[in-house]
């Protein structure tokens, strides 16, 4: 895969998500969790999402359950946490597995184009996130404990750079 918007996912409503309908718009990609320790951070991704939505910025959720069983529920509890506890509104998809032999190709790519601290591609917890151009191309990677406020001048720098 030579970008971002050669990718695909699926929904967590069920219908194929083709990436290149993200064409021209800076996305931040984050794999979440329900019953985790960072997952106040709806609130603040859900923000950033209603700030900078209308400049060409898009949030992709990817819950995950490879990290302590923190998102045990399926699709239909997962939106209805989502919906009811932060009013999430940017994009989820299927529950996937950022790790592993099972990993999404989504991650597969991410983890190859920015591996973490020591040049390890593997996904250390829920909340990681990564930031892409509207060029399709990875930005940077953050820490699960960057929180989505720290985000805000290098999102503001992406939109700005690539508009």
């Amino acid at each position: 895969m030579s970008d971002f918007h050669s990718l695909q996912a699926r929904a967590i409503t069920g219908e194929s998500v083709d990436f290149s309908s993200f064409r021209n718009q800076v996305a931040l990609v984050v794999n979440v969790a329900s019953k985790c320790g960072f997952t106040s951070q709806y609130e603040g991704l859900e923000a950033l999402y209603q700030e900078y939505k209308d400049q060409g910025f898009v949030i992709l959720g990817f819950p995950c359950n490879q990290f302590g069983h923190q998102e045990p529920g399926n699709a239909v509890e997962i939106l209805a946490f989502c919906a009811t506890t932060y009013k999430v509104s940017f994009p989820l998809f299927e529950k996937i597995d950022v790790n592993g032999p099972k990993t999404h190709p989504v991650y597969a790519w991410l983890k190859e184009q920015k591996p973490g601290i020591l040049d390890t591609e593997a996904i250390k917890w829920n909340f990681t996130k990564f930031l892409i151009g509207r060029d399709g191309q990875v930005i940077d990677r953050f820490a699960p404990t960057t929180t989505p406020d720290a985000l805000r001048k290098p999102i503001l720098a992406a939109l700005q750079a690539s508009a």
